[in-house]
């Protein structure tokens, strides 16, 4: 199981319904709206680095508002 933190920057005013709607996306654990450098954090699973991969592009940056996004895969050092 490989998991990530999907940093987001959207338009303005759009970080709330962006959650909500990435939230229901499948492989998603978390999404919140936050302030800071980024408008949205989600936390996301999937079995493979591919899959991970293939959900980013494929669903997240497809959901309308996003402007940008930063995928961090956790590592266990």
């Amino acid at each position: 199981m490989v998991q990530a933190y999907i940093l987001i920057q959207t338009e303005v005013g759009k970080a709330s319904t962006v959650a909500d709607v990435i939230a229901k996306i499948p492989g998603v654990i978390q999404a919140e709206d936050v302030t800071g450098p980024y408008d949205v954090i989600v936390r996301a699973q999937a079995e493979t680095v591919d899959e991970l991969g293939h959900m980013v592009v494929a669903k997240v940056q497809q959901v309308d508002g996003i402007t940008r996004t930063l995928t961090c895969p956790v590592v266990h050092l």
